[in-house]
C-alpha cells in the first residue's frame, strides 16, 4: 500500500477515534510507558498489505470493530450457553440477561456442529446434550426469539 494511501486511513481512523467516547483508564505498561491508541507505519512509509490489516474500526476489521478498540468500552463477557432444544436454550438466555448478563455465545450440540438433523441415526445420543439442538432456519428464530 502506498504512503498516501496509508496516511489517508490514518487521518479517516484518527478523526474517528478523537469523536469517540473514552474511558477514563490508565493506558500505560508496567514499566510507564504510554501506549499509543493505535500502531501502524510512520507517516510517509510505504507498506507492502497493510490493506489486508487497515485501521481500527474500518475493514477488514482485523484491528477490532471500533476505532478506540477497548478504549472506549471493554469487552464483552459472554455466558457460553445452550442445551435441548430451540425453545429451552431461548428461556435459558432470557434469563441469564434479566439476571444482568452482558452478552451470549452459542453453544452447539454436537450433531448440529456436524451438519446432521437431529433425527439423524448418527446423532442417536448426543441430540441436545452439551448444546442447543438446531434443525433449521425455523429453529434459529426461535433461538434468538
Amino acid at each position: 500500500m502506498d504512503a498516501d494511501a496509508i496516511e489517508e486511513g490514518r487521518q479517516r481512523w484518527q478523526a474517528r477515534y478523537d469523536k469517540a467516547r473514552k474511558r477514563d483508564a490508565d493506558f500505560t505498561t508496567l514499566s510507564g510507558d504510554q501506549v499509543e491508541p493505535a500502531y501502524g507505519p510512520r507517516p510517509g512509509d510505504a507498506y507492502e498489505g497493510f490493506e489486508r490489516i487497515g485501521w481500527p474500526g474500518e475493514y477488514p476489521f482485523t484491528r477490532g470493530l471500533h476505532p478506540t478498540g477497548y478504549r472506549g468500552r471493554t469487552w464483552t463477557i459472554r455466558q457460553f450457553a445452550g442445551f435441548g432444544n430451540a425453545e429451552q436454550t431461548n428461556e435459558r438466555y432470557k434469563m441469564i440477561l434479566a439476571a444482568g448478563g452482558g452478552g451470549l455465545s452459542v453453544a452447539f450440540d454436537m450433531p448440529t456442529l456436524m451438519g446432521r438433523d437431529s433425527d439423524d441415526p448418527r446423532a442417536l445420543g448426543e441430540v441436545g446434550h452439551c448444546g442447543v439442538a438446531i434443525d433449521s432456519a425455523a429453529d434459529m428464530e426461535v433461538l434468538f426469539r
